[in-house]
């Protein structure tokens, strides 16, 4: 199974590889579908976002709120001079008042908030793209330095298994004794390079925990196949499908927030009407009655103004950004596709003619020194160019896949590529 339908099975659509096997405590190998679905439940910026939907949703819930009732106690002409001393005149009012909303204040607050928890369950789905994009790419990065350390061993072994028979060349006079220092310095630049791909691996096995939600490594070598590739889709395609990745489509519930507080905003001109009703005793003659109010505010100096052009402003801001996003989007997507394609091309170039035709000289060359037919030198320079091809494919493959992992990670779906096109 390809890396693409693992990770589709996942719903994330970036993917190169096996089929899913159970994470162990031991280190066992993994697979990208198990790297990926870590990342999902684990990684902290997913845990993180999680939250903010958690406080849009908190916030829809208080916005829907109606202002609470007001008690109110009033005891008047009590405890005063002369004849008002004590309770005996006095006049007691218990008043129940509300604030009542007009001009649809709290619509447009529900709304706002409504449209909030929408954007931030389109910000969550955008991170997630992200999270997985970058747990391909460095899933990649992990299996190419295993690939290239695997390559740069075969060519440290296979320069010492020389060592016998160049001895017996020099015993014999058929070489130089120099060719034997040659010969060691062809393996310590080997080794020297192979340090560097170990350390490379453990740079990219660190970021890979990491992403992972994982503190260290704890997992052994990452299992896939980097070497299936597909030639690329026509970009207008691509571009097509990006108009439903996250982070535009986030755009949407984002401006209807914007012109829910944009309503709002318009609605706090319009004054509240505060409604009372009440009951008053009178001490002095034992009578009582009811008592009712109504108060409005007078918006003779604040009508609200300065915060409709604020959320005017904000909206106008929404759909600048969305250009803004638009316009980068389709510019990450070109450069990935660029990429995609540029690579697809070197591997088919490399793979046709390239690497078969290094790899048969290497072959030929070796036979033929045993024979004394060459020099040390030719097999050295056949063999590092057998090497050097095919590091040259193993970087290529690497471009490949992780424009893919990014494509993907921009469009928020799989490329899909013609049937028949593949290498």
């Amino acid at each position: 199974m390809s890396f693409h339908a693992l990770a589709l099975a996942l719903g994330a659509a970036l993917a190169l590889l096996h089929a899913p096997q159970t994470l162990a405590a031991s280190p066992r190998p993994i697979t990208l579908s198990q790297a990926l679905a870590s990342a999902l439940a684990a990684n902290p910026r997913l845990t993180a976002t999680e939250r903010d939907i958690g406080i849009a949703g908190g916030r829809s819930i208080q916005a829907a709120a109606l202002p609470n009732p007001n008690l109110s106690l009033e005891v008047e002409n009590a405890f005063g001079t002369n004849s008002y001393q004590g309770l005996d005149l006095a006049e007691t009012t218990l008043q129940v008042s509300q604030l009542v909303e007009l001009g649809g204040k709290r619509e447009a607050r529900i709304a706002a908030a409504n449209a909030g928890v929408g954007a931030a369950r389109w910000e969550s789905e955008a991170l997630r793209l992200q999270v997985l994009a970058e747990t391909t790419a460095v899933f990649v990065a992990v299996l190419s330095a295993q690939r290239r350390l695997d390559v740069l061993q075969t060519q440290v072994g296979a320069i010492e298994r020389l060592a016998p028979l160049l001895q017996n060349r020099v015993q014999a006079g058929a070489s130089s004794p120099a060719e034997i220092s040659r010969a060691r310095v062809a393996a310590d630049l080997a080794k020297v390079e192979m340090d560097r791909a170990k350390a490379a691996l453990s740079t990219s096995r660190r970021e890979l925990a990491l992403l992972m939600g994982l503190s260290e490594a704890k997992f052994g070598p990452v299992k896939g196949n980097l070497a299936k590739v597909n030639a690329p889709p026509p970009l207008q395609r691509i571009l097509k499908a990006s108009q439903e990745n996250p982070q535009l489509t986030r755009f949407t519930a984002l401006k209807a927030q914007r012109s829910a507080e944009l309503s709002g905003a318009r609605a706090k001109a319009i004054p509240d009407v505060t409604l009372g009703v009440g009951y008053r005793h009178y001490n002095e003659t034992v009578d009582s009655g009811m008592v009712f109010s109504l108060s409005v505010p007078l918006p003779l100096f604040d009508q609200n103004q300065g915060g409709i052009i604020e959320a005017n402003e904000s909206l106008r801001k929404a759909e600048a950004e969305e250009a803004v996003v638009r316009s980068a989007l389709i510019s990450q997507i070109g450069r990935a596709h660029d990429t995609l394609k540029a690579s697809y091309d070197e591997i088919a170039i490399l793979r046709s003619g390239t690497i078969p035709e290094a790899r048969t000289a290497f072959q030929g060359i070796e036979s033929g020194y045993s024979e004394g037919r060459y020099t040390l030198l030719e097999l050295l320079d056949a063999q590092s160019a057998l090497t050097e091809t095919t590091l040259r494919e193993l970087d290529a493959l690497v471009s490949y896949h992780t424009a893919l992992a990014a494509l993907e990670g921009l469009t928020g779906r799989p490329v899909t590529f013609a049937k028949g096109k593949s290498k």
